[in-house]
């Protein structure tokens, strides 16, 4: 059985979204009514994906909660990765090398 999991890239700045992200992660700003993040989540559950690592800087309390109610309410399980410093693309995947243990495929989203 292959095991698939996912990195969604969330924790920028959104500057190019201001003033939207001024008060809103950009990875929650609402698109139709639901956050950006909704439309990652339901693809890759739809892709069987079984985690997804999602990194977090700014507003990361908001993508905090976000996950929290997530993980109530289906199969897919998130897990923060939070970082006091923006570590770029690479530097996220760098810092939590044990992510990918046990999968046979990586797919790296930029939410």
């Amino acid at each position: 059985m292959n095991r698939t999991k996912a990195v969604l890239l969330a924790a920028g700045l959104g500057t190019r979204l201001r003033p939207l992200t001024n008060h809103v992660s950009k990875c929650l700003v609402p698109i139709a009514g639901r956050p950006l993040l909704d439309y990652w989540i339901e693809q890759i559950a739809q892709a069987d994906v079984s985690e997804a690592l999602i990194n977090t800087h700014h507003l990361a309390a908001q993508v905090r909660e976000y996950i929290e109610q997530v993980n109530d309410r289906s199969g897919l399980r998130l897990i923060e990765s939070y970082e006091p410093q923006l570590l770029g693309s690479a530097g996220t995947i760098a810092a939590n090398p044990d992510f990918a243990d046990g999968a046979d495929d990586i797919i790296i989203i930029y939410a």
